[in-house]
């Protein structure tokens, strides 16, 4: 086994986790947390090192829609779409959502606001009885943190 170059995260994440059973899901787990997604180049050396083709661990990144292949935008956006926040205009909200910023905007099944719907969580932040206007306000003020 080759030690790990220290400037080397990927190398050092496939080290660390190739003698797990099934390393390949922890080892992908790992590179995204670490690099926030998993870059192309990291294909070659994981299916080396698990004795895998590049096939196989591209089949299992691209199957998984969590594992991004490329750095995700600055901001998450997760809007739910549960039939109470649909009824408040969760869909019409996901719309305006994705024609704005630069930001990536998800789907997401019950936020736990049902009684303050449409809700929506920009990366780790709730927010509640979101309209357009409010939408367009949390959003600007994304791009002054940047």
């Amino acid at each position: 086994m080759n030690l790990p170059c220290h400037n080397d995260p990927i190398a050092a994440i496939i080290a660390s986790h190739q003698l797990i059973p099934g390393a390949l899901l922890p080892i992908l787990h790992a590179i995204q947390d670490e690099l926030r997604f998993i870059p192309p180049e990291a294909i070659g050396p994981i299916a080396s090192a698990l004795n895998l083709s590049r096939a196989e661990v591209h089949g299992v990144i691209s199957f998984y829609h969590y594992f991004l292949t490329s750095p995700p935008p600055a901001h998450q956006i997760h809007i739910c779409c549960a039939e109470a926040c649909q009824s408040m205009g969760s869909e019409r909200l996901m719309q305006h959502a994705k024609s704005t910023g630069d930001f990536s905007v998800h789907p997401v099944y019950c936020l736990g606001l049902c009684a303050n719907s449409p809700a929506m969580m920009i990366d780790d932040q709730l927010h509640a009885r979101v309209t357009l206007d409010k939408f367009d306000r949390l959003t600007e003020m994304l791009g002054d943190q940047s």
